[in-house]
C-alpha cells in the first residue's frame, strides 16, 4: 500500500467572500483562451475582450435611440416596417421599446459569449460590427427622416 497522498488544495472557502470573488475574477483571470488546440468548445474562457463591451454597449445604446426615434416618427406619418414589430409599436410603445431592447440585448450577450468562435473564415465578433454598422446607418436615416419632417 502506497502513502496517503496529502491535500494540495487550499482549506479557505473562496466562495464565502464576494469581494475576493469579484477581484480574482477580474484581475487574476485564470482562462482567456482553450487550454489544448484541440479544443472546439463554444465557451472556452472566462475573460471577453474589453473591445467586446465597448461594440455591445454601442449597440445597447444606439437600440434605445432607435426605439425612441421610431416612436417619435410614428404620430408624423412613420411606420414600422418590421412586420412582427409593428403590432407593438400601437399606443404607448412600451412594449414595443422593451420588445425590441430585450432581444437586441439577448443577441448581443449571445454574440460576445461567441466572438472568439471562428466560422467561414472570420470570427463570430465580426457580425458584432455589422450589427454596429446597420444600427448606425438606421440612426443616421431616422434622424435625417425627423429633420425632413414637413411642419404642420
Amino acid at each position: 500500500m502506497s502513502a496517503p497522498i496529502p491535500e494540495r488544495r487550499d482549506r479557505t472557502e473562496r466562495r464565502r467572500s464576494v469581494l475576493r470573488a469579484l477581484w480574482r475574477g477580474n484581475f487574476a483571470r485564470r482562462r482567456v483562451a482553450p487550454r489544448r488546440s484541440t479544443e472546439r468548445h463554444v465557451v472556452v474562457t472566462d475573460w471577453f475582450h474589453p473591445q467586446w463591451l465597448g461594440v455591445g454597449l454601442l449597440i445597447l445604446l444606439l437600440c434605445a435611440f432607435d426605439a425612441v426615434l421610431t416612436l417619435t416618427l410614428i404620430p408624423h406619418g412613420a411606420y414600422e416596417i418590421n412586420p412582427l414589430m409593428a403590432p407593438l409599436v400601437q399606443g404607448t410603445g412600451q412594449g414595443f421599446a422593451l420588445f425590441k431592447y430585450g432581444l437586441t440585448a439577448l443577441g448581443v450577450v449571445f454574440l460576445t459569449i461567441l466572438a472568439e468562435l471562428r466560422m467561414f473564415g472570420r470570427t463570430v465578433g465580426f457580425i458584432l460590427y455589422v450589427v454596429l454598422a446597420g444600427y448606425v446607418a438606421l440612426v443616421a436615416y431616422e434622424l435625417f427622416l425627423l429633420r425632413n419632417i414637413p411642419i404642420d
